[in-house]
């Protein structure tokens, strides 16, 4: 008995195989489909920039508020006149007189 030779239909390519149809499914899976898709995946990456620029800031922000911390633990004038300017204290025996003047 001869083996059965398995005909190509017409419409399909000659360069067209089992092998190759296989690879493209799997890759089409892999980058479309399921938990570690394309689209999540550049997602979260836009999304990990995104804190990661946030983070930055609030380190910028953090430095600024640090160093005036570190200001009015040092410089007893500075913080003299902040609780005066905000907080309107006075010394003993002073008269503050607190007008809306521009």
């Amino acid at each position: 008995m001869s083996p059965i030779k398995f005909q190509r239909p017409k419409w399909i390519p000659r360069w067209l195989n089992v092998p190759l149809v296989l690879v493209l499914a799997f890759v089409i899976t892999l980058a479309f489909f399921g938990d570690n898709n394309y689209m999540l995946t550049s997602k979260y990456r836009s999304k990990i920039n995104e804190l990661k620029s946030q983070i930055k800031n609030n380190q910028d922000s953090t430095a600024i508020y640090d160093a005036k911390i570190n200001e009015l633990k040092t410089d007893n004038e500075t913080l003299e006149r902040l609780v005066r300017e905000k907080y309107g204290m006075k010394r003993v025996n002073e008269e503050v007189y607190i007008t809306d003047i521009p």
